[in-house]
């Protein structure tokens, strides 16, 4: 059976005048319809990189990434991307942000109506649906996450791109995301796959989680089943021995890549 996203032994390589920098390296991963990847490595390891291969914009050097077996090759609707920057225009209301993306993908498609509707229930998804018209000087910088994720979610796209999304919120506002993400993802069954540099993020909203060898010329190091049944609770994992299995088994790999760098410096 043919993989829902593909990404074929995929390579990237910076050239800068006669400078060249090889930052990925033979990029092997097949990822099943409605699984939900994080990937996770050092500094400098190429994650992000590869998000932004996947998302199609960058052009890839080697390689293939294969959605439905169509390589993609440029950005598109298919694959939404939500950056550690929410991105919002600031002279725009919640509401018109998000209309934005819906007017991109659905004109001619739904009529105005619809396009309202389906707005608000993207907004009303991630709990903002109040917020409608305020702008984003006027809320907080996890409710500005949660419209980036809104506006992402509004384009139905096939793959949801996240980039450390909760690296700059609070611990409070970061867990709270984290749950709703997981009840997001629990609802419409989408394909996720998530850049992080946390442990404990990556085990309790993963199917699998891509550990990445350290740069230059990274690439995949190990895979980690997550065998942890669904809904989850963070409160209920704190104690249960195949959560702490697998942040051990993360935490012992990347310990493990950053003591080589030490002694190779």
């Amino acid at each position: 059976m043919t993989a829902y996203l593909n990404l074929d032994r995929i390579g990237k390589t910076f050239t800068r005048g006669a400078q060249r920098t090889e930052v990925l390296r033979d990029i092997k991963l097949t990822i099943d319809k409605g699984e939900y990847i994080s990937i996770i490595g050092h500094s400098g390891c190429g994650k992000s990189t590869l998000l932004n291969l996947v998302a199609g914009l960058v052009p890839i050097t080697e390689g293939a990434v294969l959605l439905e077996n169509k390589e993609v090759n440029a950005p598109g609707p298919d694959r939404a991307v939500v950056f550690q920057n929410h991105s919002l225009l600031p002279w725009l209301t919640v509401y018109d942000n998000v209309k934005l993306a819906v007017s991109k993908v659905f004109a001619g498609k739904k009529s105005r109506a619809e396009r309202h509707d389906w707005i608000m229930e993207n907004l009303s998804l991630v709990q903002m649906a109040h917020a409608a018209d305020k702008r984003p000087a006027e809320i907080s910088g996890g409710m500005k996450q949660r419209v980036g994720i809104a506006r992402a979610l509004a384009m139905e796209p096939k793959i949801l791109l996240l980039d450390e999304p909760f690296g700059a919120l609070d611990a409070l506002t970061r867990a709270h995301l984290q749950d709703q993400m997981m009840e997001i993802h629990s609802r419409l069954g989408n394909t996720v796959i998530m850049i992080t540099h946390d442990v404990d993020e990556a085990v309790l909203l993963s199917d699998r989680i891509v550990m990445m060898t350290n740069g230059p010329a990274a690439t995949i190091g190990d895979i980690l089943d997550v065998p942890l049944a669904r809904p989850r609770s963070r409160i209920t994992l704190a104690t249960d021995r195949n959560y702490l299995r697998c942040r051990e088994a993360v935490l012992k790999f990347l310990y493990e890549r950053h003591r080589f760098v030490e002694a190779a410096e």
